[in-house]
């Protein structure tokens, strides 16, 4: 059966298996796809697995299939995308410099020593923030 189908659309998917010209087909596979990001979908991945990626990337269009590719996991990129997701930043400098001034009263006299570039680098390599670029000037922190 060859054809494209929308693997967050159920009805779609299961209509596709059953008109299948095998009664019982036992094997199926996954040539080509798009829409999923930077995650990569295996041959033979699982129809519910497909549907439930699917379904993860069309709630969050920007980032699901990159999320799902760093995180292998679908549960651990919903939580990542529910519980971490700090928002889209022009760098991490701009992150870590509102991150600071929401949190730390900082004297007006220190603020010109203050280098958020840096700051925002050592967020990234010590892995308390890791990030996805989607396109200039937009990186997602989580």
């Amino acid at each position: 059966m060859n054809g494209w189908i929308v693997g967050s659309d159920e009805s779609q998917v299961l209509s596709t298996l059953y008109e299948s010209p095998e009664d019982f087909a036992e094997e199926y596979a996954i040539h080509d796809f798009e829409g999923f990001g930077g995650y990569r979908l295996s041959e033979y991945e699982g129809i519910e697995s497909t549907h439930n990626v699917a379904c993860f990337i069309e709630e969050y269009p920007e980032i699901g299939g990159e999320l799902l590719d760093h995180m292998c996991d679908i549960d651990e990129a919903r939580k990542a995308a529910e519980d971490n997701y700090c928002g889209c930043y022009k760098s991490m400098a701009d992150y870590a410099e509102e991150l600071t001034e929401e949190t730390t009263q900082i004297p007006e006299s220190l603020t010109y020593y203050i280098d958020y570039e840096k700051m925002g680098r050592d967020m990234k390599l010590s892995g308390d923030v890791f990030t996805i670029e989607t396109g200039y000037e937009e990186v997602h922190m989580f």
